[in-house]
């Protein structure tokens, strides 16, 4: 541990003691926090803060900010709006407001939605001597140490210039995660203290090339169905709605005549958006899956708010959609520092030019063929077919760590589609999403489902396909157990967009056809990527191949879950090729090593 462990320890107790003191009945209570970018003691506050407040089954709302956010201002007003319908007050924006809620529970049947207007019962803000607001708490910080802090700003600028080219002025949003309750923290504690090191230095290089940035970050939930926290339901829901407000839905009309009054056009929207990645969800949000984000025709609708702005080439919304992507997207994981700094400060163009070799040979061929060496019962010997039905193949994507503009270059030039675009941090992969595949697949190194999990060697998971969908053999029992059971909340997921009816029947409808089908298939490629307890890190392992069970990347493969496999091939020897129409054989593998 790089850092002072007992002092995080002492310090998570100290704040749950001073919690309890000043606040009753803490449990399902949502605490909506703002601290200063400059404020360095306030900052890393926030990682015993968070735990506490966790530990203690409440809810947390973080904003970071550098100067005054308009959104949090415009989030305030509206709260204090509420607090006025309350009062029994009859002003415009109480009128207006409650105009726009009761044709939402109109339109779902429902009485709920006002629940996300209620304001937080504890606010706090960074003051120079500690959190001031509903009440008083000290900072805690003296757990922090400071660690390789040039080369992760090293880091952080390859990121920014090469996988970004971040421009002055651009609106910048770095989602941070907060450490879970000890009951629910499976990854390592030491990851997550290091997730605040790695959202700073992203922050503050970013602000040097003189971006506008803003972070935050929100309790995660640890079921898909979960509700997210309400604060961040009621801002996802401003945004989506100012920007369908010329919608000709009543429900739009209606918001549109609030907006009007509240001055919601000053709602801003980032640009370009770094996201870290622990354990967990982000929560369901009530107005994006009871009545969803038409496209300005009304043709089809988006699940999400996040969906509509990055609008990628993955979505089958996108080739209907005509207005162009607003957000280029990255993420990553509670990744250590070390593994952060090596994976991630790499040549951005070498690893895209790895990518682009293994897709021009990939791309000529009909079938790809996967096949390892025995493993206890089972060798991975599977077939990974590309032609579709009406005799196209599909086709590899290289750029899996590029979001430097806000449209897919590639992609345009081949469809004349404007989609955005979507990187992996670090990056390194050549993928497709094959129409089907055969045989059995033998995971030995890591999954992730609602986080990552390593599979041992000694026990891999055991995947068999056959007419298209995937079949669970065996493997560890407790990971069997937890993707049945995030496989069946998917699974209602989807019964619940149904009976919601904010997506088109024909995409629920594909959501159940691909639900059992291998989604992707990949190539890693990145030669400074090593094992460790994090997905996106092994996905990339050259050598390596992973697959995907559920969601694929072409519109016509997409369901709602989408769960990567490593397969470690120099282990299992494995020999991997592709064979063309003329029946070519075309290597990429031999023996678990590169022939390319």
């Amino acid at each position: 541990m790089k850092y002072n462990d007992k002092a995080f320890k002492k310090e998570v107790k100290a704040y749950e003691k001073e919690l309890a003191d000043k606040v009753e009945g803490l449990k399902g209570k949502l605490f909506f926090v703002e601290v200063d970018f400059r404020n360095r003691k306030a900052f890393h506050s926030i990682a015993p803060l968070s735990k506490a407040i966790h530990n203690m089954e409440a809810e947390m709302h973080l904003v970071i900010y550098t100067e005054e956010s308009e959104n949090t201002r415009l989030l305030k007003e509206v709260w204090n709006v509420y607090g006025e319908k309350k009062k029994r007050l009859k002003t415009p924006k109480v009128n207006a407001m409650m105009g726009f809620i009761r044709e939402v529970n109109k339109r779902t049947k429902t009485k709920v939605f006002e629940e996300i207007f209620q304001p937080p019962e504890i606010y706090l803000k960074s003051e120079e001597k500690g959190f001031r607001g509903t009440i008083s708490v000290d900072y805690r910080y003296r757990w922090f140490r400071k660690y390789k802090q040039n080369d992760i700003e090293e880091t952080s600028r390859t990121i920014w210039k090469q996988g970004y080219d971040l421009k002055r002025g651009e609106r910048v949003s770095i989602g941070m995660v907060l450490l879970p309750a000890d009951k629910n923290q499976e990854l390592p504690l030491e990851d997550y203290l290091d997730s605040f090191s790695i959202s700073y230095s992203m922050g503050k290089t970013a602000k040097k090339m003189g971006a506008q940035i803003v972070m935050g970050a929100s309790t995660d939930k640890f079921s898909v169905l979960a509700r997210s926290i309400r604060s961040t339901d009621l801002m996802s829901t401003l945004l989506g709605c100012e920007i369908e407000k010329d919608i000709d839905e009543e429900v739009f009309k209606k918001f549109k005549r609030w907006s009007k009054i509240m001055g919601f056009s000053k709602l801003k929207t980032a640009q370009a958006s770094f996201n870290i990645h622990g354990k967990g969800y982000p929560g369901k949000l009530f107005f994006a899956d009871n009545i969803g984000y038409p496209t300005p025709d009304r043709k089809t609708r988006w699940s999400s708010v996040g969906r509509m702005l990055l609008k990628d080439r993955f979505e089958p919304q996108t080739a209907l959609e005509p207005r162009d992507p607003k957000l280029r997207y990255g993420i990553t994981e509670t990744l250590p520092i070390d593994i952060f700094i090596d994976t991630c400060n790499v040549d951005y163009e070498k690893i895209g030019k790895r990518n682009r070799k293994i897709k021009k040979i990939l791309d000529r061929c009909d079938f790809i063929r996967v096949i390892g060496k025995q493993v206890g019962k089972y060798k991975t010997d599977f077939t990974v077919n590309l032609v579709k039905p009406d005799g196209t193949r599909r086709q590899f994507i290289a750029h899996d760590c590029d979001v430097r503009t806000m449209i897919d270059e590639e992609f345009y030039k081949e469809t004349g589609i404007k989609a955005g675009n979507y990187a992996n941090f670090p990056g390194g992969e050549a993928f497709v999403t094959p129409e089907e595949v055969k045989g059995v697949i033998v995971g030995d190194v890591v999954i992730n489902v609602d986080q990552s999990y390593r599979i041992p060697d000694s026990n891999p998971l055991i995947i068999s396909v056959e007419d298209g969908k995937y079949d669970i053999v065996e493997g560890p029992k407790k990971l069997i157990e937890t993707m049945k059971r995030e496989r069946k909340e998917a699974m209602e997921r989807i019964r619940n967009y149904e009976k919601a009816g904010s997506l088109p029947r024909s995409l629920t409808k594909m959501f159940r056809e691909n639900f059992y089908q291998i989604g992707e298939f990949a190539v890693n490629l990145n030669p400074k990527a090593r094992l460790c307890d994090y997905l996106i890190v092994n996905e990339k392992i050259a050598k390596m191949i992973h697959v995907a069970l559920g969601m694929g990347f072409d519109p016509d493969k997409k369901t709602v879950y989408h769960w990567d496999i490593v397969i470690n091939s120099p282990r299992q020897n494995m020999d991997i090729y592709g064979v063309d129409s003329n029946k070519k054989v075309h290597w990429v593998i031999r023996k678990g090593k590169f022939v390319v």
